[in-house]
């Protein structure tokens, strides 16, 4: 796989200013936006949202970047991610106002839209415990002064951070009685996310008003509102957020009965295996957040992997799966490769939440191998073993899957796809 202009771009750096060693002598090596534009523009050089979306000379060295003024930053073996905790509480059902109009529960394209949604439905009023809900901050803003300690993953110490009048943006601030809620919004699900979003904010925010500040992470991904309040027990320590709740909701009515999706099973047709790679992606949720992003525009490879934390290759598998099941194509244009929604992609997007579900659900278990596994587990009550689900796939017609292992593999996938399936019941 070749490497990324922000990989090579990093690399000469690296190579140029002896970065490695000064960062084994000194612990930390300053670097200024100036030094990073002789290879490449420093917005597109410093901003990692994911563990994943670090350069590769980064991840080799466990190393991540932070911004200490507007023109400089500081690498070293920074403790700069977090890993989302378990996002699989119940899903409270809070309906739009019938008067409203202006906001489309099935067309929601943008973390603004999303959050207006949020708050139109009460969600944020809820989720913060307080009332008299107003928007009051957002968007770029100097982010002051302050130091803070953070950990270093190579060694058990930590490092001072000087910070002043850093850049800093803030998707959404809400102000009640009680609190000011700073909100880090996305509509791609992570695995991890950078702890600086929240952090900076807080700090900046800490000593301009009297109140309890809440950093909450919100998430919007079909049809679910993800939030994740957490509180830094020290505000001196970067590193100890800790998680104070997390709760789901949606505006639609998301309960699927067991019979429902039984009937999905007995009575769709078994279709004819594709001629393309076995989906090798585990976590169906990401294959539908990667049709939303391609929901309104096309995207090349490249940008799939910028907007969303994956590495190419898993980028090539999660596009393929959504390929498979007939959602995505993907063409050549001037020698690249770009993807776009099917026309069924797009109208099942448009679906509400209960009927899309049911639409996905209809796409895989079209396919043998998923089909005949899910029986197996209705049979059983209990997830079938990988061998069991390997030996259904060698009954499957399944295109280029030759060795035990690649079945093994795959059958992953499978199980993977049925939990999500199953995951749907509710009622």
């Amino acid at each position: 796989m070749s490497k990324s202009l922000n990989d090579l771009a990093w690399e000469k750096l690296f190579d140029k200013y002896n970065i490695l060693q000064k960062i084994e002598n000194d612990r930390v090596f300053n670097i200024s936006a100036e030094q990073i534009k002789e290879f490449r523009e420093p917005r597109l050089m410093a901003k990692f949202d994911h563990n994943i979306d670090l350069p590769e000379i980064f991840l080799k060295n466990k190393l991540a970047i932070l911004p200490t003024t507007r023109g400089e930053y500081i690498i070293s073996h920074f403790d700069a991610y977090h890993k989302f905790e378990d996002d699989s509480s119940p899903i409270i059902r809070v309906p739009l106002p019938s008067y409203i109009q202006s906001l489309d529960s099935n067309n929601i394209t943008s973390e603004a839209i999303a959050l207006h949604c949020a708050v139109a439905s009460g969600i944020i009023a809820d989720f913060t415990e307080d009332s008299d809900i107003f928007a009051t901050v957002s968007g770029r803003m100097g982010s002051g002064i302050f130091s803070f300690n953070i950990n270093d993953v190579k060694l058990q110490s930590y490092h001072q951070v000087n910070v002043a009048n850093s850049q800093i943006e803030i998707d959404a601030g809400y102000e009640g009685v009680s609190c000011l809620a700073l909100f880090e919004a996305k509509l791609n699900i992570s695995d991890d996310f950078l702890i600086r979003q929240l952090y900076y904010p807080f700090r900046t925010w800490l000593k301009r008003v009297t109140k309890p500040i809440k950093t909450i992470f919100f998430i919007y991904s079909n049809g679910i509102f993800r939030l994740f309040e957490y509180a830094f027990s020290n505000v001196n320590n970067y590193n100890s957020l800790q998680l104070v709740k997390q709760k789901n909701y949606s505006v639609e009515d998301t309960a699927i009965s067991l019979n429902e999706i039984q009937a999905v099973l007995e009575h769709i047709i078994i279709a004819d295996e594709p001629q393309l790679p076995f989906p090798q992606a585990d976590k169906f949720e990401r294959v539908i957040n990667i049709c939303e992003l391609l929901s309104s525009q096309e995207l090349n490879r490249a940008d799939v992997t910028e907007n969303y934390d994956f590495v190419s290759r898993q980028a090539n598998y999660y596009t393929d799966a959504a390929r498979y099941l007939g959602l995505l194509e993907k063409k050549n244009e001037d020698g690249k490769t770009v993807y776009s929604l099917t026309e069924k992609g797009r109208s099942i997007l448009k679906l509400n939440y209960k009927q899309r579900q049911l639409a996905y659900c209809k796409s895989i278990l079209s396919h043998k191998s998923f089909n005949t596994s899910l029986r197996l587990y209705f049979q059983k009550a209990c997830m079938p073993s990988i061998s069991e689900i390997a030996h259904i796939m060698r009954q499957s017609e399944i295109y280029k899957v030759k060795s035990e292992e690649t079945y093994k593999r795959r059958a992953g996938t499978i199980k993977g796809w049925l939990n999500w399936i199953i995951s749907l019941i509710n009622e």
